[in-house]
């Protein structure tokens, strides 16, 4: 019989993680065990994902809002600090900002407007049309931002962010002043000591900063970078991609991921036979068109993969072929077609026509978008994800 099912996704549950936990050996478990309750085949390029979460949580990687505050006070000095486009959120950056302010005398909080580098927004933009404010330029204080457009509230949630991290920041006894602008240079008037704290864009805001005269220039990603009183840390990314734990402590971005998917690999080659690719993941990357929000507040989708997810994908749009090529062709006879084309297409179709429309992003972004949204962020209980037939075409 015809093959009729090409990807196939299933969320895994699995125990939950500890620190300590031996976790290569329970996703190799777990998918074992999944297999045969549910009786599905393993076979050769298959993609087992494990989010960043439990990564982490294993190898226990976390830090107190204490240790933040160490670590800025070290490398900024404690005084005046200017802290640069933080993303709106509760859960990524409030917690942050408590060991933020802790590690300070006074906060100076650039806040970028109408919203942050992921979607959420402190001010419909089509007030700033009605209201003659350029954001490219204007610079505005919190009682200008406010006498303009009023309290913002979060479309979702109902949080005024503005007045919770000023609040936030006022609690750990620290001395606060909110401006509002989408140039970092325009921190410089108030403070020389900088924390970027954006995501994507952190490389041209430190190099902009820098340029402009600033004393001292760090990122999120230079906060825990190295063990601080014993904390967790990670070496490339920092505080960039934690969450909040506790009331007083964070979960970073975990360490050593590809060593980790390979490791699970080589297992279940052993137990299998078969090559299976595995990833960790994070925040997918795509936007919610109803709240503007762009997923994406983790570094990267993947921090660590096996070698059979490098690259972007390489396909042919089959209505571009069933629409251009071949029509003149129906039924069998335009399969057949198609089929022939897909298998004797070239190993880098690049920009060619036939494959214009096709989605041009690497493969881990898409597959971990897919395994995100898969997941979920709550109470799922599925933090290993399976899929088969990613790899697939028409003609398989």
């Amino acid at each position: 019989m015809e093959r009729m099912v090409g990807t196939v996704v299933r969320g895994l549950r699995a125990p939950i993680i500890r620190q300590g936990d031996d976790l290569e050996k329970i996703v190799v478990d777990t998918v074992l065990a999944a297999s045969k309750a549910e009786g599905f085949a393993l076979q050769d390029k298959d993609i087992v994902c494990v989010t960043e979460a439990v990564v982490a949580r294993s190898q226990g990687n976390y830090a107190t809002i204490d240790q933040v505050a160490s670590d800025v006070r070290n490398k900024l000095g404690g005084g005046t600090i200017g802290v640069v486009f933080p993303i709106l959120s509760r859960n990524r950056f409030a917690i942050c900002l408590r060991g933020i302010a802790r590690g300070a005398d006074k906060i100076v909080l650039l806040l970028s407007y109408p919203g942050d580098e992921v979607g959420n927004n402190l001010v419909d933009i089509d007030l700033l049309d009605e209201k003659s404010i350029d954001p490219c330029q204007d610079v505005l204080t919190r009682e200008q931002f406010e006498g303009l457009f009023g309290h913002s509230r979060h479309p979702f949630t109902g949080i005024d962010y503005v007045s919770y991290y000023k609040q936030l920041i006022e609690a750990e006894g620290t001395d606060v002043e909110i401006i509002f602008g989408n140039d970092p240079r325009a921190i410089l008037s108030k403070t020389k000591q900088i924390l970027a704290c954006d995501i994507h864009t952190r490389v041209r805001t430190k190099r902009l900063l820098d340029e402009a005269g600033a004393e001292t220039v760090i990122g999120l990603d230079d906060i825990l970078s190295t063990s601080v009183d014993g904390s967790g840390h990670n070496p490339q990314f920092g505080i960039l991609g934690s969450n909040k734990a506790t009331e007083d402590t964070i979960k970073l971005f975990p360490n050593d991921c590809t060593a980790f998917a390979e490791g699970i690999q080589k297992k279940l080659h052993v137990a299998t036979g078969k090559v299976i690719e595995v990833m960790v993941y994070g925040d997918g990357a795509f936007k919610d068109p109803v709240g503007k929000i762009w997923e994406l507040a983790d570094p990267v989708v993947s921090p660590g993969y096996t070698k059979g997810l490098e690259g972007t994908p390489n396909e042919v749009k089959l209505k571009y072929l069933a629409d251009n090529e071949f029509a003149h062709l129906s039924g069998d006879d335009l399969k057949h077609a198609i089929s022939d084309y897909i298998r004797t297409k070239d190993e880098d179709l690049g920009s060619s026509m036939v494959a214009q429309g096709t989605t041009p992003r690497r493969l881990t972004d898409l597959i971990g978008s897919l395994c995100d949204l898969t997941s979920g962020s709550g109470d799922k209980g599925t933090p290993i994800v399976y899929v088969q037939g990613y790899f697939d075409n028409y003609t398989k």
